[in-house]
């Protein structure tokens, strides 16, 4: 089962996230039919998404991270919220790259130069937008970053997917060490001599390590505190009546064209691929109400 813990360590000087997300990315691999290097690369913002959603204390709070890239997958939109559910697309699915340097899927050459957005709608007036560019494309890099330029938080983020030989997800989970205002800096110089002596976050999860191992690995030595644990999903709460609702928008004269056409529509959910069909007799429904609510507007005026 796919979760994510939440800590501290150090006397609450650094705040911890782990999290294990095979389940939760393999299923945006099938709604999106990913390749290989896309799979990564959606699963990685994915994992980051669903735990920095965890950061938000709102009930109905909603997180969204952007990534727009000069590189052939173009982009990719991830949004959680505050109970562990993430979902997301990525704009060029099919994208096929050959492995890098190290032999590891290119996810920084798919996403390429561009920048990353992280906006928090908290349900008040505005929602809270940070921009930063892209300083690798490799995504963990990018949201480190992100948390030092735009929040001014010192953290350290990993973020991994691993894909098998028959393209599905062998292994996904991330981790987030942030630390807090006020650290002492021996703290930070024996975590930061830590952090660059542990392997990856897949190969951590190769030999078969939880989070609570991996925090364990990570801040054994200042007396983490697990607080948390929380199971973490793939979930899209689109709806035939909300995709309905989206159609009632965009105006009776497309609405009315359609009908003209003789032909059912089908439309499609892009953050989990979901389609709905729409038949003609649906679609002089919408009419309908599009004309009765043009009506009440040009009564009330």
């Amino acid at each position: 089962m796919d979760y994510m813990i939440r800590a501290t360590a150090a006397d609450g000087a650094v705040r911890a996230f782990a999290a294990t997300a095979k389940e939760m990315v393999e299923t945006a691999r099938k709604a999106h039919n990913t390749s290989p290097v896309c799979t990564a690369a959606l699963g990685r913002l994915l994992i980051g998404g669903v735990m920095m959603g965890s950061m938000l204390k709102e009930d109905r709070a909603l997180l969204t991270i952007q990534v727009r890239g000069d590189g052939p997958a173009e982009g990719i939109t991830v949004t959680a919220d505050s109970h562990g559910h993430a979902k997301g697309y990525i704009f060029r699915p099919d994208v096929l790259l050959p492995v890098n340097a190290a032999g590891k899927l290119d996810v920084a050459g798919a996403v390429g130069k561009g920048t990353l957005t992280v906006i928090r709608d908290l349900g008040l007036k505005d929602p809270y937008v940070g921009t930063v560019d892209l300083i690798s494309g490799e995504l963990a890099e990018d949201l480190t970053y992100y948390f030092a330029e735009s929040e001014q938080v010192p953290s350290s983020v990993s973020l991994g997917v691993l894909v098998d030989r028959d393209l599905s997800v062998r292994q996904a989970g991330g981790f987030i060490l942030q630390l807090m205002p006020g650290t002492p800096e021996d703290v930070i110089a024996r975590l930061e001599e830590k952090l660059a002596s542990v392997p990856g976050i897949t190969s951590m999860l190769e030999e078969g390590l939880a989070p609570e191992d991996i925090l364990a690995q990570l801040l054994g030595d200042f007396s983490p505190e697990i607080h948390e644990r929380e199971a973490i999903s793939f979930f899209c709460g689109c709806s035939k009546e909300r995709v309905e609702r989206a159609l009632i928008s965009i105006g009776p004269k497309d609405i009315r064209e359609m009908i003209g056409d003789g032909k059912s529509i089908e439309t499609g959910c892009s953050f989990c691929g979901k389609k709905y069909v729409f038949s003609i007799a649906d679609l002089e429904k919408i009419y309908a109400i599009q004309m009765e609510k043009r009506k009440r507007q040009q009564e009330d005026s």
